[in-house]
């Protein structure tokens, strides 16, 4: 290969570098800033294909998607001094790249490490304006709507993105107070339970004592009930009785004293010691040839 012909490839390759480097492309999950000589020349480049010149300007891009800083498990205080171990994390994406890249050289690191001490000083803020009832359960998501709102405004100020949520993953007591805490809800939940049983016990003997006196009410109505049915057959037969006899007086006696022979006489072992010339034998003499 000649020198001309070596020249002209390397010129043609130089060339071709150049070209390259004269365009770049900005996707849609993307913020960029172009820099000239590390000053920044153009804010938020719009997505597409755009050109530059090599070597003196620089295109720098930042992921323009969702965000999440997880902080770690921080100590707070509550309005009556008392201690919480939150949880928290964070969503956040860049709004303004331009103060993005000034305030953090465009590195996630520290984007998040900044965003984090502003994160603890708001959840310690908002913690210790409310009760432990209102941290937990009470005002929860107003504290977090607030504690988002509150992030957001600096976030924007001074980092140049936008906190678009903040949740609390989880709230504990401390681990010293977490012993003294379980034997005082014990000692709560024992109480109560003591309290329901007394209860029971009051209602169960109400309730039996109303059952003892309904079993006596309804016993005594139905002996009531059952005496005058049985007065009512008494008399029934009674009257009976006095019907017959009265329709044939000597066939009802001999009638009567058959039944007396049947009873008497029904166990052989029994033995009775009579005068013969009583009154209980007058059919049977009567029945002598």
């Amino acid at each position: 290969m000649s020198n001309k012909s070596l020249a002209a490839l390397i010129v043609g390759v130089v060339v071709l570098l150049v070209g390259w480097n004269c365009f770049y492309i900005v996707s849609q999950t993307e913020r960029a800033v172009m820099l000239r000589f590390g000053r920044i020349v153009q804010t938020d480049v719009a997505p597409g294909l755009h050109v530059k010149v090599p070597y003196v300007n620089q295109v720098r891009k930042f992921d323009a998607r969702l965000m999440t800083l997880d902080s770690s498990t921080s100590r707070f205080l509550t309005l009556e001094k008392k201690a919480l171990m939150v949880d928290a994390y964070a969503k956040w994406r860049v709004l303004d790249a331009e103060r993005y890249y000034t305030a953090t050289s465009g590195m996630k690191q520290i984007a998040d490490e900044r965003l984090s001490r502003r994160l603890e000083a708001s959840l310690r803020d908002q913690f210790g304006k409310r009760t432990l009832h209102e941290s937990v359960s009470g005002e929860r998501d107003a504290l977090m709507a607030d504690v988002t709102a509150s992030l957001n405004k600096a976030a924007q100020k001074e980092l140049g993105i936008e906190v678009v949520d903040v949740r609390v993953k989880a709230i504990d007591l401390p681990k010293e107070v977490n012993r003294s805490v379980f034997d005082r809800m014990s000692s709560e939940r024992e109480r109560e339970a003591r309290e329901h049983r007394a209860k029971g016990k009051e209602l169960a003997e109400g309730i039996r004592a109303d059952a003892d006196r309904q079993k006596r009410v309804i016993l005594a109505e139905a002996y009531r009930e059952a005496e005058e049915m049985r007065g009512d057959g008494d008399a029934k037969a009674s009257a009976i009785y006095a019907k017959a006899y009265g329709m044939d007086q000597e066939f009802y006696g001999f009638y009567r004293s058959l039944r007396a022979y049947r009873e008497s006489f029904a166990d052989k072992r029994d033995v009775l010691v009579l005068d013969p010339s009583s009154d209980f034998f007058r059919y049977l003499e009567k029945s002598k040839p």
